[in-house]
Formats: C-alpha cells, sequence, structure tokens
C-alpha cells in the first residue's frame, strides 16, 4: 500500500500524521510513505529522517494526494484537502463531524473510505 503523509495545514497543528520510526516499520513491512516536505518540522522531524526511515519526500501535498492509497493526518482535513480526496482512498484520522455539517457532506461526496471517531 502506499501511504502518504501530508503537513497539517490547521491553524496551531504542529504535530504529524507519522513520526520516521513508524515511516521505517511501515517500509520494512513493504509499504510505501510518501511523505511531504516539512511534514514533520513542528516535531523536529527533518525531511531527512523521514528519507532514511525510506519515505519519499513530496514537494506539494497535492503529490501525496495524487500518489497515496491511504491519506494518514492528525487532524481532520482541511477544505482545500477534501477536494483532494477521491473514491477508494482511505483516510486514517480523527474526525469529530458533528460541528461540521459541510465537512461530512464533502467527505460523503469524496467516496473516500473514512469513518468519524467515537467517544
Amino acid at each position: 500500500m502506499r501511504i502518504g503523509v501530508p503537513k497539517e495545514i490547521k491553524d496551531h497543528e504542529d504535530r504529524v500524521g507519522l513520526v520516521p520510526a513508524a515511516v521505517a516499520e511501515l517500509v520494512a513491512h513493504g509499504h510505501e510513505v510518501v511523505v511531504e516536505t516539512g511534514a514533520g518540522r513542528g516535531i523536529g522531524a527533518a525531511d531527512a529522517a523521514y528519507a532514511i526511515a525510506g519515505a519519499r519526500i513530496a514537494a506539494s501535498a497535492d503529490e501525496v494526494f495524487a500518489a497515496a492509497d491511504m491519506i494518514v493526518k492528525v487532524k481532520e482535513p482541511q477544505a482545500v484537502e477534501r477536494k483532494r480526496l477521491r473514491e477508494g482512498q482511505i483516510l486514517f484520522t480523527y474526525l469529530h463531524l458533528a460541528p461540521d455539517p459541510a465537512q461530512a457532506r464533502d467527505l460523503m461526496a469524496s467516496g473516500a473510505p473514512a469513518s468519524p471517531t467515537r467517544p
């Protein structure tokens, strides 16, 4: 499976969906990982650390979303990210859809399998 890790774009969100050690584990089990440049900056993980772990560094979020079978994020996808999702692409993230009906509609329209977290 090709797994994509875009940079988080929500205000004040510095975390990243996968740390370099997680990337190394996924690669060791035969997966490909594509990480957007700068995705780990907020946690002090440079692109080089991801590359050493076996990830391919992508120049943009568009490249990550286009290449990946599964997108791994920390926060819910922002409107611009929801437009990049496609049918069959798996979204692995925390979702809280109740206060954001537009997000719920966009996710359903994308055809990407996604389900909200439960309290």
